[in-house]
């Protein structure tokens, strides 16, 4: 995930990324995965069911699905129509149900039911992109990883680190400015930023505590007590 000598970031904006990083970690020392779980297999299936819903919607089902389906085997042998059921409130339930039995299937036949520690191995399960590998090897695993979602895009965009769009060159590009160790803690600094501050239509630029290192100040509320008042919180998640 890191470029060539000759394709190296200026040093510039290597400076710039790590001091905005060091920034949003004092505004925000309580980045976190949002997203209630217990263990590898909870998080993974959370992760999938937080496609196109929020994590409050995926938090208020997970305590009955995890309490009804314990392991991957569970999952894998899953009454369809219950399974749908509880997960109705997340939206595309259908699908997703579809996803989870899949997984569990997945994981019982080729990992003995265990959550897989690596990359390759995570993105081979059904329903399960980078994004939600590196959500998974990040917070369930400890193993470094950018979790780009359209939060993290749009803001590593609005600061200027890349003009790219595609999400697996988006995190090649944020790899090669950011100290591998920084990756997980990195995603959810930018995600929290981006659900409290630098929102999509309105960004409180005004109350920003990066503006100073961002392409994109002022692009949105610049009056500090008017922006003051766009700054959430929490979420929305």
């Amino acid at each position: 995930m890191t470029t060539s000598a000759a394709a190296r970031p200026p040093l510039a904006l290597l400076r710039r990324a790590r001091r905005t990083n060091r920034e949003l970690a004092v505004v925000h020392p309580d980045a976190r995965c949002e997203l209630d779980f217990g263990s590898p297999l909870e998080l993974l299936v959370a992760t999938v069911l937080s496609a196109q819903t929020t994590d409050v919607r995926v938090n208020a089902v997970t305590p009955t699905l995890f309490a009804r389906y314990p392991d991957a085997a569970a999952y894998a042998g899953a009454d369809r129509e219950e399974l749908e059921e509880i997960l109705r409130p997340t939206g595309f339930f259908r699908a997703k149900a579809r996803s989870v039995v899949g997984l569990g299937q997945a994981l019982v036949e080729r990992y003995d039911g265990e959550v897989p520690r690596s990359l390759d191995a995570l993105v081979r399960l059904p329903g399960v992109g980078r994004k939600t590998a590196n959500v998974v090897l990040g917070d369930a695993f400890g193993v470094p990883g950018l979790t780009v979602d359209t939060h993290f895009g749009r803001l590593v965009r609005r600061l200027g680190w890349t003009t790219e769009e595609d999400p697996v060159r988006v995190e090649a590009a944020v790899a090669d400015l950011v100290e591998r160790r920084e990756w997980t803690r990195l995603s959810h600094r930018l995600i929290f930023h981006g659900r409290r501050v630098c929102h999509a239509r309105t960004p409180a630029c005004g109350a920003c505590p990066v503006a100073r290192w961002c392409d994109s100040a002022g692009i949105g509320e610049s009056d500090p007590d008017r922006a003051a008042a766009l700054v959430r919180t929490s979420g929305p998640r």
